[in-house]
């Protein structure tokens, strides 16, 4: 048996047991079956990779169960699937978190920061969101698509008068308020996709040390980083 092959096996071993043990070590189950099973779980990145998974086994059956003598096999795998079997392993066994990906300073705006000062940042410096606290309590995301919203609702009931209105005043209150979430820095980034698809109103993932929205932002996630 080459070493491609060893290096298939040794890499389909190490994921056959991880999937076992995401189940409990279930007894009479197939890899194949756990497969299938754990790609109904959303938290993890299995659903990608079904199909290759799947393939995977039946080289797998044919390099093991196949062999004609000691030293030859019917099927030897290529460099192409043994980088691919290496890369599954890594996202299942090994997924990436979202920091350091997306680690980046976030700037904080308290509340009562005037509406004229907002658009004036977003003129100079191009910021489209803007995460709002009140002496260090997270009260909530505001975001270009909120501005126009405030601004056309305003324009409807009159004339637009921007005097002593505060960034307070843009907080959606509506049921709307689900456009941001908060995740610990150790979170996944597959995780942070299934908010995204679970929730279309999403602007942000803000990134803290434990998920607390308190916390110091350590970095944000838009669906745009992620599709």
């Amino acid at each position: 048996m080459g070493e491609r092959a060893d290096t298939f096996l040794s890499c389909f071993n190490r994921i056959e047991k991880w999937m076992n043990d995401q189940l409990g070590n279930p007894q009479n189950m197939g890899f194949s079956q756990m497969v299938r099973r754990l790609s109904n779980r959303e938290e993890l990145p299995i659903k990608s990779y079904e199909n290759d998974l799947l393939q995977i086994s039946q080289l797998r059956n044919a390099i093991v169960h196949e062999q004609i003598g000691e030293d030859f096999v019917i099927a030897e795998p290529n460099q192409w699937i043994v980088g691919r079997i290496q890369k599954i392993e890594s996202d299942l066994i090994q997924p990436e978190t979202v920091i350091p990906r997306f680690a980046k300073n976030v700037t904080g705006f308290e509340q009562d920061i005037p509406i004229i000062e907002l658009l004036k940042i977003v003129a100079a410096r191009r910021y489209s969101q803007f995460p709002l606290y009140k002496k260090g309590d997270f009260q909530g995301l505001i975001t270009l698509k909120a501005l126009g919203y405030w601004f056309a609702k305003e324009r409807v009931n009159g004339k637009i008068d921007l005097k002593n209105r505060t960034a307070k005043d843009l907080i959606i209150t509506d049921g709307k308020q689900t456009n941001f979430a908060f995740v610990a820095k150790n979170t996944t980034i597959n995780e942070v996709e299934q908010k995204f698809r679970n929730n279309r109103l999403l602007d942000a993932v803000f990134i803290t040390k434990d998920g607390n929205p308190n916390g110091n932002l350590l970095g944000i996630v838009r669906p745009r980083d992620i599709f």
